[in-house]
């Protein structure tokens, strides 16, 4: 591969050097940009899927005092960013993109995911890169390895969520919730040391910081990306300070305390009041007492039978033999990432998921989703996608991809053709609407506001290492109305309890996103191919829908997010499907909240 760079690095400095060739020539100025292309690809191939299985070890078998493992995690990665951030890369890659105009779109599309890529690893900043492979490694094991206690007793982070989402026991809320922030003290200085190494690993590349360079995938500057996710905030402002209002009101009363200004986090469902859905429980739709007699594998299993009935091909057999799909027993000996995933191992059809599925109704809808991004890996591991180009069409599209087969399978007509809810079961539509927007409109102005505008913040405005945790609690408060239950000094840094913060740096917002494309992708299936109520639908046997969705899925990263929203369904990114679809939301609300003290304020 080495000799094939250093030939094309000469073809293109040979070729910068003459005048601009007629039209009629330009095919064998892309023969030789292909010869390098094509080896790039092959060879990012090996060095991801080397990359991914060492990774994959390194999450899914966690041992106390284990150093091998990490080791070699730390040898793939740095053959990786070797190769990935290599001078004779970036140097042919940019060669080739200043003559951009002979080039076909694909292979263009080709050299700037080459010179992205680059950005991580950039071989001038060599020592950089090493320290920082190090540095993540570190991260994620002390992450994952962290052993959370109540009362001096080992507990996981699934004993944890079921306390918060069923618990009223004040006392029991608050030891689950300090537990879950514990592993957060131990964090704080490899997140100081990340964000350090990450800026200096993107700035060799001339980003401004690594905030920048991750937004610039969006081919968005950071102005523009902020101002998506202030947007997204404002148009579902009025409907969250409602549910807020409603929330403090509620569980003030359920807990017997008076009716706070603003939320206390343990009061809340969820280890950092992301998600509020256990707040209302709709009579018959919850699917717990049916699920829990079904076999182990039931989730699974019949979410590919979904995928499939939407005309998509049956999961390879490889994708059950490698998983890591449920909790290891507790004498396993060993700990993993608890943290719901997809991984696409040698961006082929090595496709696997971690997860720790218990048959309940949150693991069914959380299933459906990591079902849903292997489903995009599949769809895009084709010949017409090359191997450097087999991702979303933006990062926001995959997750939405998920969400949305996850929002499918848990509208009632859906679980009724599936025999889960008797069909003449009676759900209140009204709690059932309310329920969704405790999810998708609570999600909002947490991922779009306080983790966009934290990492924003650490990133590109180097945040102050002595007020980490101020300034987390002081966007919570603004973005989400949530207080810490009591003093929260810079002893902890609770940012760092969220996965993301540390291993998914910078990229918060895709979620926001991807939330947004949700709504208008389900907006136009219900309405343009299923002629059904966007509140009630059925997507199963869809075969319309399957291809519909087949179609985005398959083109991977080979065009331009923005056109494909365009082509696939006729306008650009808008949360006004999002807004419509609770609309009929409002009202109750308004009703319920009549004469209660609004506390945050008209507009954010």
């Amino acid at each position: 591969m080495k000799k094939i760079l250093t030939l094309i690095l000469l073809i293109t400095l040979i070729s910068c050097g003459k005048k601009e060739q007629p039209a009629e020539d330009n095919s064998q100025f892309q023969d030789s940009v292909q010869v390098y292309l094509d080896g790039y690809n092959v060879e990012i191939q090996k060095l991801v899927t080397k990359s991914s299985e060492a990774e994959w070890l390194l999450n899914t078998k966690i041992i106390e005092g284990d150093t091998i493992t990490g080791q070699l995690a730390e040898k793939a990665n740095e053959d990786y960013a070797k190769f990935t951030g290599s001078v004779e890369n970036i140097t042919t890659a940019k060669g080739f993109l200043g003559q951009k105009d002979k080039l076909t779109g694909l292979q263009v599309r080709q050299l700037n995911a080459i010179i992205y890529t680059a950005g991580r690893n950039p071989a001038i900043a060599d020592s950089v890169v090493k320290e920082k492979i190090k540095a993540d490694t570190k991260q994620t094991k002390d992450l994952f390895g962290f052993e959370f206690q109540i009362d001096d007793k080992p507990v996981s982070a699934n004993d944890i969520d079921k306390i918060l989402d069923e618990s009223s026991d004040l006392n029991e809320r608050l030891k689950a919730w300090e537990s879950s922030k514990e592993v957060g003290k131990g964090l704080k200085q490899g997140l100081l040391n990340l964000r350090q190494l990450r800026n200096a690993s993107v700035q060799a590349l001339d980003y401004s910081d690594f905030f920048a360079y991750e937004v610039s995938d969006y081919g968005m500057t950071v102005e523009e990306m902020r101002k998506v996710c202030q947007n997204m905030i404002k148009d579902i402002w009025p409907l969250y300070r409602e549910l807020h209002t409603w929330a403090r009101y509620t569980l003030a009363e359920k807990y017997g305390q008076d009716v706070p200004d603003m939320l206390p986090a343990h009061w809340l469902p969820n280890r950092w009041g992301q998600d509020w859905t256990a707040l209302v429980n709709v009579e018959g739709m919850n699917l717990d007492d049916v699920l829990k007699d079904k076999p182990k594998d039931w989730i699974i299993k019949e979410g590919e039978r979904f995928y499939v009935s939407l005309g998509l091909d049956s999961l390879p057999e490889s994708f059950y033999e490698r998983s890591s799909l449920y909790p290891l027993p507790d004498d396993a000996g060993y700990k993993k990432n608890n943290h719901a995933s997809a991984w696409h191992i040698n961006l082929n059809h090595d496709l696997r998921s971690l997860m720790s599925i218990v048959n309940n109704t949150r693991w069914w809808g959380t299933a459906l989703h990591e079902l849903g991004h292997i489903y995009y890996f599949s769809a895009y591991s084709n010949p017409d996608v090359p191997i450097v180009l087999r991702n979303g069409a933006n990062r926001g599209y995959h997750e939405a991809i998920g969400s949305l087969l996850g929002l499918a399978a848990l509208q009632k007509p859906f679980l009724t053709g599936l025999g889960l809810i008797d069909k003449n079961t009676k759900t209140d539509e009204t709690m059932t609407l309310l329920k969704e927007a405790l999810e998708y409109i609570v999600f909002i102005p947490w991922s779009a506001g306080v983790m966009t505008d934290y990492e924003w913040e650490l990133y590109s405005n180097d945040l102050d290492s002595a007020k980490l945790n101020r300034k987390w609690w002081n966007l919570k408060k603004k973005y989400q109305g949530i207080v810490p239950p009591n003093a929260r000094g810079e002893e902890f840094c609770d940012a760092s309890s969220k996965t993301h913060i540390n291993n998914d740096a910078a990229q918060y917002y895709d979620y926001a996103i991807s939330y947004v494309l949700l709504f208008q992708f389900h907006d136009y299936i219900a309405k343009n191919i299923l002629k059904q109520d966007p509140h009630a639908t059925n997507y199963w046997g869809s075969k319309e829908t399957g291809k519909f969705l087949y179609d985005i899925m398959k083109t991977g990263a080979s065009v331009d997010w923005r056109e494909l929203l365009e082509t696939s369904i006729g306008s650009g990114l808008s949360a006004k499907p999002m807004v419509d679809y609770f609309a009929p939301l409002m009202d109750y609300l308004k009703k319920q909240n009549k004469g209660r003290k609004y506390t945050l304020p008209e507009d954010n």
